[in-house]
């Protein structure tokens, strides 16, 4: 039951986090199933790219309707992602869960640095 609540309270931040900033998969699912749910990195990362389709999915209803959307941009990273995700998913089983572990948050660290820098 305490899994059930968890994982629904993961789910419904990242829902709000994606909807207002875009992200949300990545940067509250995967630490959540982590550090919250006891998760192993590459579990977390699998387990967080099959909630994206939904989350993504339901924001894009409300985006779409509102034109908030440029169609184009995002047919390029449609075809991008595909074919990074494919890859990432591929090696993922040959890097060190804590290689995983210090990469993900020096991604984090560098993005939010060039949030404060921009």
């Amino acid at each position: 039951m305490a899994g059930t609540t968890r994982g629904l309270i993961v789910g419904a931040v990242a829902g709000v986090v994606s909807g207002l900033f875009g992200v949300g998969g990545g940067v509250i699912v995967v630490p959540g199933l982590v550090l919250w749910m006891g998760l192993d990195q590459r579990r977390a990362a699998a387990t967080s790219l099959a909630t994206i389709a939904a989350s993504a999915g339901a924001a894009l209803v409300l985006f779409g309707r509102a034109s908030s959307v440029d169609w184009g941009a995002a047919a390029y990273l449609l075809i991008g992602s595909a074919v990074g995700a494919t890859l990432g998913a591929r090696y993922l089983d040959r890097i060190p869960g804590n290689w995983l572990a210090w990469g993900f948050a020096a991604l984090m660290l560098i993005a939010a640095g060039r949030l404060v820098i921009a």
